[in-house]
């Protein structure tokens, strides 16, 4: 069972993950929480959009970008909010 990824050099802990091959690249769905202390990093590296994703669990490696994204919440800059993330990434091709 996978319970992390690394996202470039970001360690996240996850609540789900699902793996599948979409046209011979591999895809991840993953959803995890984000605390309102963690919301600026979150948010400032998911900006980038493409990634080294790393699933140390699956001896999995591979550079990804976005391919949906969503979030239960909004506003995490009030302190004690935790909102839900919803990824799903998907290998670029070189």
């Amino acid at each position: 069972m996978v319970k992390e990824i690394i996202l470039d050099n970001r360690l996240i802990k996850l609540n789900h993950y699902e793996h599948e091959k979409v046209n011979g690249l591999h895809q991840i769905s993953i959803v995890f929480n984000v605390t309102s202390e963690e919301y600026h990093d979150i948010a400032t590296l998911l900006y980038k959009g493409t990634f080294e994703v790393t699933v140390p669990d699956a001896v999995l490696f591979f550079r990804g970008t976005i391919n949906k994204y969503s979030t239960s919440i909004t506003n995490l800059y009030e302190k004690g909010q935790v909102g839900e993330y919803k990824l799903t990434l998907l290998e670029t091709e070189i």
